[in-house]
């Protein structure tokens, strides 16, 4: 199944208030999980998505609070797709970026690793990294912060 079907199911859950679905076509199975409501105490819970033929598996979090202030001179790099984050194009290679370096613009800044695929995400325009908001590693979801950038 490609992204943008996997994205679509995900608008159809939101849509419809569906907690779960799972489907099967000639490509494999995949089932989507929702959290349910949640008690306002607990933690933001992290729904799942998984392929239960083991091709891929990310988790989607929704945690509203996430979304950090910005100045009128910065620009938010958002995750174009649910999947996973690295900072370096391999283990153990120099990381793409650090906070405080200058990029230009579609000078690669991550990887989002999607369906077993690498997705180089490049910076839309010259400027400074000022905050690296995710992990290596970390499953990040569909517009999801990524990465701050100072214009200028």
């Amino acid at each position: 199944m490609e992204l943008r079907e996997i994205k679509s199911l995900i608008a159809l859950m939101r849509e419809h208030g569906l907690i779960e679905l799972e489907i099967e076509d000639k490509k494999g199975k995949v089932r989507l999980v929702r959290a349910s409501e949640r008690h306002p105490a607990e933690p933001p819970a992290a729904p799942a998505i998984s392929s239960r033929a083991g091709r891929s598996q990310a988790v989607l979090t929704s945690d509203a609070s996430a979304v950090p202030e910005l100045a009128p001179n910065q620009v938010m790099v958002q995750s174009p797709m649910v999947g996973t984050f690295y900072r370096a194009p391999a283990p153990g290679a120099p990381r793409f970026v650090e906070e405080g370096a200058m990029v230009k613009k579609g000078q690669p800044l991550c990887i989002i690793e999607a369906m077993k695929m690498m997705n180089e995400i490049e910076a839309e325009v010259a400027g400074r990294v000022v905050k690296i908001l995710c992990e290596n590693g970390q499953p990040v979801e569909y517009g999801q912060p990524l990465i701050v950038i100072e214009i200028g």
